[in-house]
């Protein structure tokens, strides 16, 4: 297999932002609180432009937020915890994306319980009066603890995946739009400067109804966020019985929800994908091809479709949706295994954050070309994407990059690549036995054989350049003017 690339580095220039890097998922609040999360969170802002991380449960009973009622049956709110998990955001560097939920046991109107190892209740409030008095008084001590400024910087998100089994209300979509209006309302009595949106649902769901809704109801709206996975079936994003791969099922959820959007009466609100990544079923998450399929969704959902689009999750520390992980390597969804160990993946996250802030058209459906305004180089991504159902035909790609102007400035390529050889500690793992548990010192050796090579680079013949790229390899090159 191979594949002949002509590289125009004077192409006209369109802005490319890094919406993929600022936003990242995580589990659910109390995790926030261990010195591994913490310390998987500072790992990932040092390879990446991170400024906003996002989890479930806030208001769970782990948290303990709910401090009881006063002689008037006003609530009462403990923010012990809350100020712990916060501020440890905070002198890390990045900023909350607040979602809001679930519902405190004693506000509940029934004990219904998710199915989730720490078992979130998802029941409507008994009183709507209640939830109020909740997001304003939660509200209000954010504003008094961090200043309107910063906050102003925030997001607050209303639940996490109404459409699903998240939401207990009946019907779902009316009782979720009552939700929001009460949540959005107490946020805005605070100040008209904090940012709230929704509806955070699966399989972009309800998005031109949401919209619709608020603005009939003159109810606050800042930003819409949904989720989509590329497990999910086309019937239950687009309602239709077409098979759409893996590849590029995100993508297209993407200029669905960009669509609805741009044809609403708010053409301009901004669209956050507040959980998505490169799947839950079939796809080994541990391995080179997260970098592979991430590259390629990248491609597919620029061009301003998306504002912010939040990985799930940046960290296997602590993930406990379906319990304590019994194994180091699970495919689980992080970026960072259990002890500090990075994937494959987290060094596709590392090698990305290079590309610039400027993209040039490639004709290429497994590249993307990019120039960075700071020093003119022209930085390239390039993979070799193998579907989940044809791993078992993968096949190396040998790639000739062209760069044929007799007048291009550029002599020097420098490459990094992530791939089975490189980047990834799967290999010594299994070499070591497959391990669950690894031992202080096979962890160590895991970490060290986890980094990123050095970029070696190359001086281009002929104004060309061939590589060859291991099935599902993420290849990034940088031409420059010197060695």
């Amino acid at each position: 297999m191979s594949e002949n690339i002509i590289i125009d580095t004077q192409g006209p220039c369109t802005p490319f932002p890094h919406f993929w890097e600022h936003m990242f998922g995580s589990c659910h609040a109390p995790v926030t609180l261990c010195e591994d999360w913490r310390n998987d969170l500072r790992a990932l802002r040092e390879i990446v432009d991170v400024r906003y991380v996002r989890f479930h449960g806030i208001f769970d009973r782990e948290v303990g937020i709910y401090g009881g009622r006063d002689a008037a049956g006003n609530l009462l709110l403990n923010f012990t915890r809350v100020d712990l998990i916060y501020d440890g955001l905070r002198k890390i560097g990045v900023r909350p994306f607040v979602e809001l939920g679930f519902m405190p046991d004693e506000l509940a109107e029934k004990p219904i319980h998710h199915p989730f190892w720490y078992h979130p209740n998802v029941s409507p409030p008994r009183d709507a009066g209640q939830w109020y008095q909740l997001i304003l008084g939660f509200t209000k001590h954010l504003v008094e603890r961090y200043g309107i400024e910063d906050l102003a910087d925030w997001y607050f998100e209303v639940w996490n995946e109404p459409n699903m089994d998240f939401w207990a209300g009946e019907p779902k979509e009316t009782t979720y739009y009552a939700l929001y209006e009460v949540a959005a309302t107490a946020l805005k009595d605070v100040s008209p400067l904090l940012r709230v949106g929704g509806p955070s649902t699966a399989m972009a769901a309800w998005i031109d109804r949401f919209i619709q809704h608020c603005v009939e109801k003159n109810v606050p709206l800042d930003f819409v966020s949904t989720h989509v996975y590329p497990n999910n079936t086309a019937r239950d994003i687009f309602g239709t019985d077409e098979e759409i791969s893996r590849s590029e099922t995100v993508a297209r959820a993407v200029r669905k929800v960009y669509q609805q959007v741009k044809a609403s009466a708010l053409p301009d609100l901004p669209i956050i994908w507040s959980e998505y990544n490169a799947g839950f079923d079939g796809e080994d998450l541990d391995s080179p091809y997260v970098g592979a399929w991430l590259a390629n969704n990248i491609r597919s959902c620029a061009a301003g479709l998306a504002t912010e689009m939040s990985y799930w999750t940046f960290t296997d520390a602590f993930f406990e949706e379906a319990g304590v992980f019994n194994n180091v390597f699970h495919s689980g969804f992080g970026l960072i295994a259990t002890g500090g160990i990075p994937k494959p993946a987290f060094n596709a996250f590392k090698m990305l954050h290079y590309l610039g802030d400027e993209q040039m058209p490639v004709e290429s459906d497994s590249a993307m070309l990019t120039k960075r305004s700071t020093d003119g180089n022209v930085v390239m991504a390039v993979w070799n994407y193998i579907p989940p159902k044809r791993q078992h035909k993968a096949r190396p790609k040998h790639v000739a990059l062209e760069l044929p102007s007799l007048h291009d400035p550029f002599r020097y390529a420098k490459i990094s690549v992530v791939d089975e050889d490189h980047g990834s500690p799967l290999k010594l793992w299994k070499s070591m036995g497959s391990p669950a548990f690894p031992s202080i010192r096979q962890q160590e050796l895991l970490q060290r054989s986890a980094e990123l090579p050095l970029p070696i680079t190359l001086k281009l013949e002929n104004r060309r350049l061939v590589v060859t790229l291991l099935p599902n390899a993420l290849m990034v090159v940088e031409f420059s003017r010197l060695g």
